[in-house]
């Protein structure tokens, strides 16, 4: 079995460190839950783990013949399964909606690359760590720019009504326009009454198209649209 030298360990640890640290950096910057030293620590901790399931055991002797088998990957292997535990302390749901599935991910890919240079397997785990820095910033970038073209406009719709003016005329408006209203609160002072809705504008139609329509109406006194 291969021993290796103190300044390989280091070389290896290192670069481990080196690697989730900078998908770490990303995620610190965004202000996630897991972070630099959350990344660092994860990918440092499959290296070792990875280092010592294949190069831990020199003093052992293994032989098929006497029934003992060595399994290099068996220590290893393990990561994949206990990774989820961080990944799953790092989702957080809020109301309706999930956060912290691509941090969760992330922990997981730095896992690999932690394992992948405790392996020697270098220029795996530069790679990776380069695509996945690509994917959380530049792509996020272009895949969101290509999804609001076909992502329907949502934003906060003011209406100022008329003095006795019903809100019937301003829904129908609405509707339209081609907006759905998500949600709806009044509010009265003196004799102006104020409408608040969350609009959400359907495809092929704009929020400028929607308040054109509104100032048009007889019972519609101004409109303001908040994203």
């Amino acid at each position: 079995m291969p021993e290796l030298s103190w300044l390989e360990i280091l070389l290896r640890v290192s670069l481990a460190a080196g690697l989730g640290g900078a998908i770490g950096i990303e995620r610190e910057l965004r202000e996630r839950e897991a972070g630099l030293r959350t990344h660092m620590l994860v990918s440092v901790g499959a290296a070792l783990f990875t280092l010592v399931s294949a190069f831990a055991w020199t003093d052992w002797q293994f032989s098929n013949a006497s029934g003992i088998v060595f399994d290099p990957t068996r220590i290893a292997a393990q990561i994949v399964t206990g990774i989820g535990f961080l990944g799953a302390g790092a989702i957080i749901r809020q109301g309706l909606s999930v956060r912290g599935l691509t941090t969760a991910a992330t922990l997981w890919v730095v896992a690999a690359i932690g394992m992948a240079t405790g392996a020697g397997f270098y220029s795996a785990a530069v790679i990776t760590t380069i695509l996945v820095l690509l994917s959380l910033y530049p792509l996020r970038i272009a895949a969101f720019r290509v999804s609001e073209r076909f992502r329907p406009e949502e934003g906060r719709l003011a209406v100022e009504l008329s003095s006795g003016a019903t809100t019937v005329s301003v829904l129908q408006a609405v509707e339209d326009a081609g907006a759905q209203v998500r949600a709806l609160e009044f509010e009265e002072e003196g004799d102006t009454r104020r409408v608040d809705m969350r609009v959400r504008v359907r495809s092929g139609r704009s929020a400028a198209e929607l308040l054109d329509a509104l100032t048009r109406t007889h019972a519609v006194k101004g409109a303001r649209w908040n994203p």
